[in-house]
């Protein structure tokens, strides 16, 4: 209990005294959460006043909680403006509005202000059910109706006689209230208090001595009504006493009290009792009028209504038992003579209560605004609460019992805490994609006859929750497209789902990194972000990569975002875009010669066409064929093995040389070929070697005679041509007197302002040959146009057919540095001719090819090593070793130092007899030796 000072209303101040105590009573009931908390204040304190603190009164409830000092209060209260208010960190109760006892419950004695208080967060929730009790103050004092009070008493009125004065009014309540009523001091009269059944205390004035109008004809008394309050209130009204002269009998009633029960739902005009009250006397002494007393409340005056000339009392206004359960009327009937005295009864009514009110269902949901929807996380436990119903009837007995139903679906339920209080909980988990809303319906029915319900619709919104993946239509996307394609091109779309909402929902595509051929798989795809839309970022070719695999992700936009992949499988569909290549024999300039023995026979195998085509399947199946020529009938070709033979046989023949071409073509669509032109010859010998890509012929024997003669006579007409050239380019060089040296350029324009002219490529020293490390080098005349070198067999003396040896090995070791890695060489050393005659009969078949001897701006191994000390004879040095192939100073009808060895190489070689060898005719020398060159 604690004391509180109230400021003074009136004049003169006043001390109050206020107390506040809590009593917290635990729930009997298990199944009952929380508690229920009484509280009692005085009414009238200070707004902001501390009643209780919640968390210190049930602390011994929230240890019971996990982490009690995270626990939130809040007060479920109906009305914008609450008396009471709660604080959320702590639980405070304080005042947040003026109370006013009197104005909130009236004259009932019990007066409190209900309201329940649940606890956040709502996974242990609790609830506590709050009731503060409004204590009365002696804040009112009992007041008259009227200030003057008339009353009119025949002088002829006996000692006894009693008369129903005013009722004060106190709107206190016990002590508080009107307690007892005084009159001032008089001979003549005083007064008795009495209660009616409500409680209410009124005087009754009673003649306590014969009165005499002539000598007395009036009084005035003062009437005062008080209470028992601390400090104690009174109020008064003036008692004007008329003494008027007496009528010998006065109207009498046949009881002086009357009960009648009322039904609340009686209607309007309703008769309740039919007055009777007699007067012996005649005429107008006799004559009875009826009415209400002077001092009856203008409630009852605004309710009910009396006849005055029949006595009939009927209802004026239809009653309520749930605001008023009985009326107490005081009913006067009275004579219409001189002095007449009136005689007065008592009427009770007492008002029945019918099942005349619906219950009443209040909802407090878990819903930001003041709307009627819930809100629950699709991701609650179960018993998560949702609602708080609220259910009252205003009826009385069996007709105030309320049963409370919840219907709409399974997944929510009712439970019952206390009194008429229930909370709505989830029954089960909640999937916000498979539903979204529920509608629930409260449905509160009482147990009166007949039966009144009530029924109040609400909406439970899930919320949504990031709880489902991206999902794909399938894991593994087949997807087919035909090689060159154009950047950019479409290529497929993937799509993934998801059911959540917002950004919950909403799915990003990527393409995880991997690589494809060492590069890296964005290079080659990209996806559109949004929609999932797979595009090509460059032509596809199905020779490079005819598969693609790559994953794709999805994830959604929420705050823990999932993902979900898919495969994609990209097959690039080959199209017919390479036309085959014919890889053997060897073409140059799509020219392949081919030699064939003299005695070949029918079915000899001249050779055999190798090819290939890098396109697949039907576009890679190949065929070949002779292009049409009645000439060459004489030739045959197996389709499909590309074997070409022959099926007459040589020396049958007249001709000895032919020219025909071959086509080889795939079976694509369209279909794409090649053609190759083959030059046949006849040759009279022809020599064993071995190799992958010519034709097995059989080796004769030689005539070394005949070899001689047909050597030396090709190298005549070699050396002429060679000759020609020379003497072409002296002229030349006469009208530019500086001839080109690399070295001597270095010194001997070093500081000359015109540079050198010409360049020289990088094929001008393929081949060197080597003697010991060494050039050749011999001395050699120009020769005039018309001259022709004359070498006799007789006149080549041992050292000279010696050095012929070294240059041919010279140019046979160089010319095997451009002779391809599997190429299998086996030179018989019989004599020079017979070397000579192999390396033709490989020239002729296309065998022989010479491979580029650098790398990049190296030289390979091989002509490093046999350059070292034949620097001096390069026909081009930048000074930096990097030699361009496109070199522009180059210029063909220049003597280089080549020519000049190989010259004189093959002039010792062929020319030691004077004959050119056998099987070798000058063309084919010439050709030889610009071959090796």
């Amino acid at each position: 209990m604690c004391c509180r000072n109230l400021q003074t209303r009136r004049a003169g101040s006043k001390m109050h005294f206020m107390f506040l105590f809590a009593l917290a009573v635990a729930c009997l009931d298990k199944a009952v959460l929380g508690k229920n908390l009484k509280y009692r204040i005085y009414e009238e304190q200070r707004v902001g006043s501390v009643i209780a603190r919640l968390a210190e009164d049930v602390a011994d409830v929230l240890l019971k909680i996990p982490n009690p000092a995270s626990v939130r209060f809040r007060a479920m209260q109906r009305g914008n403006s609450p008396l009471l208010v709660v604080r959320e960190d702590n639980g405070e109760i304080s005042i947040g509005a003026k109370i006013d006892r009197e104005q909130l419950c009236q004259k009932n004695l019990n007066c409190s202000i209900e309201f329940d208080v649940i606890t956040l967060p709502t996974e242990h929730l609790q609830l506590f059910h709050v009731e503060v009790e409004v204590l009365d103050i002696n804040d009112n004092s009992p007041q008259f109706s009227r200030a003057l009070i008339p009353i009119e008493i025949s002088e002829s009125a006996a000692v006894g006689t009693r008369i129903p004065l005013d009722s004060a009014f106190d709107p206190d309540v016990g002590d508080n209230s009107l307690h007892t009523y005084s009159l001032s001091d008089n001979d003549f009269f005083s007064i008795e208090v009495r209660a009616r059944t409500d409680g209410a205390k009124y005087a009754e004035l009673i003649v306590v001595k014969e009165l005499d109008r002539e000598l007395k004809s009036s009084y005035e008394l003062q009437l005062t009504a008080s209470d028992k309050g601390v400090p104690q209130r009174s109020g008064s009204s003036l008692l004007k006493i008329s003494i008027s002269d007496s009528n010998d009998n006065s109207p009498a009633f046949e009881q002086q009290s009357y009960i009648i029960q009322l039904l609340e739902n009686s209607p309007v005009g309703t008769l309740l009792i039919d007055l009777n009250a007699t007067d012996p006397d005649e005429g107008a002494n006799g004559k009875v009028v009826y009415s209400f007393s002077s001092h009856v409340s203008p409630k009852i005056m605004e309710t009910f209504r009396i006849d005055s000339e029949k006595g009939h009392l009927t209802l004026l206004k239809q009653v309520d038992y749930e605001i008023t359960k009985s009326y107490e009327i005081d009913a006067q009937a009275q004579d219409m003579g001189p002095n007449s005295i009136p005689a007065h009864c008592k009427i009770i009514i007492k008002i029945v209560d019918v099942n005349d009110n619906r219950p009443e269902i209040s909802l407090n949901l878990m819903s930001p605004e003041k709307e009627e929807t819930a809100y629950v996380s699709e991701g609650s436990p179960l018993d998560t609460f949702v609602a708080l119903v609220r259910v009252q009837d205003k009826d009385s007995g069996v007709n105030g019992e309320v049963v409370c139903k919840l219907h709409g679906h399974g997944h929510f339920k009712l439970q019952k805490t206390y009194e008429n209080n229930y909370l709505i909980l989830t029954n089960a988990s909640l999937d916000r994609e498979k539903r979204s809303e529920y509608s629930l319906t409260v449905i509160a029915e009482d147990k009166g006859t007949p039966s009144l319900s009530t029924v109040k619709h609400f909406t439970v919104q899930i919320s949504d929750e990031n709880d489902n993946p991206p999902r794909f239509q399938t894991n593994r996307y087949e997807v087919v497209i035909l090689e060159n394609n154009s950047p950019g091109a479409y290529i497929t779309s993937v799509t993934a789902t998801d059911p959540d909402l917002g950004d919950n929902g909403q799915v990003t595509y990527t393409i995880l990194e991997n690589s494809v051929l060492g590069s890296s798989i964005t290079t080659y795809v990209t996806i559109d972000p949004s929609n999932g839309a797979i595009y090509a970022l460059r032509t596809f070719d199905h020779e490079e990569v005819n598969q693609i695999a790559f994953t794709v992700q999805a994830r959604d936009g929420g705050s823990q975002q999932l993902v979900s992949n898919t495969t994609v499988v990209l097959t690039i569909i080959d199209e017919n875009d390479n036309a085959p290549v014919i890889v053997g024999p060897a073409l140059r300039n799509s020219t392949a010669e081919i030699s064939i023995p003299k005695d070949a026979g029918i079915g000899f195998l001249v050779t055999r066409i190798r090819a290939t085509d890098r396109d697949s399947g039907m576009n890679s199946e190949l065929s070949c064929s002779i292009a049409a020529d009645k000439e060459n009938s004489i030739f045959v070709m197996d389709p499909k093995t590309c074997d070409i033979s022959i099926n007459a046989s040589v020396e049958s023949v007249p001709t000895k040389h032919w020219e025909f071409f071959v086509i080889v073509q795939d079976k694509g669509s369209p279909q794409l070929s090649t053609k190759a032109l083959l030059k046949c010859t006849v040759f009279e010998y022809v020599y064993s070697f071995s190799s992958t890509e010519a034709t097995l012929v059989s080796q004769p024997s030689l005539d070394v005679s005949m070899i001689t003669i047909i050597s030396l006579g090709s190298i005549c007409a070699v050396l002429l041509v060679i000759m020609v050239i020379f003497a072409t380019r002296c002229n030349r060089e006469k009208k530019d007197t500086r001839s080109y040296n690399c070295r001597v350029a270095e010194s001997t324009y070093q500081h000359h302002p015109k540079r050198p002219s010409r360049q020289i490529h990088k094929g001008d020293i393929t081949l060197v040959p080597t003697v010991n490390g060494t050039l050749p080098i011999r001395s050699h005349h120009r020769a005039s146009p018309s001259s022709s070198p004359t070498l006799e067999r007789g006149q080549m003396s041992s050292r000279q057919s010696h050095h012929s040896h070294q240059s041919l090995n010279s140019l046979v070791t160089i010319s095997s540095n451009h002779v391809p890695e599997n190429f299998s060489l086996e030179l018989t050393h019989a004599t020079p001719a017979v070397e000579v005659s192999q390396l033709l009969s490989m020239l002729h078949q296309g065998q022989y090819q010479p491979r580029p001897s650098f790398r990049g701006n190296k030289y390979s191994r091989s002509y490093r090593y046999a350059l070292q000390d034949m620097d001096k004879f390069s026909l081009k040095d930048s000074g930096r070793g990097d030699s361009e192939a496109g070199d522009s100073d180059y210029d063909l009808g220049r003597e280089s130092p080549i020519d000049r060895l190989l010259g004189e190489g093959f002039s010792d070689l062929f020319l030691t007899d004077g004959r050119i060898p056998a099987g070798m005719s000058t063309m084919e020398a010439e050709r030889f030796i610009y071959s090796a060159a």
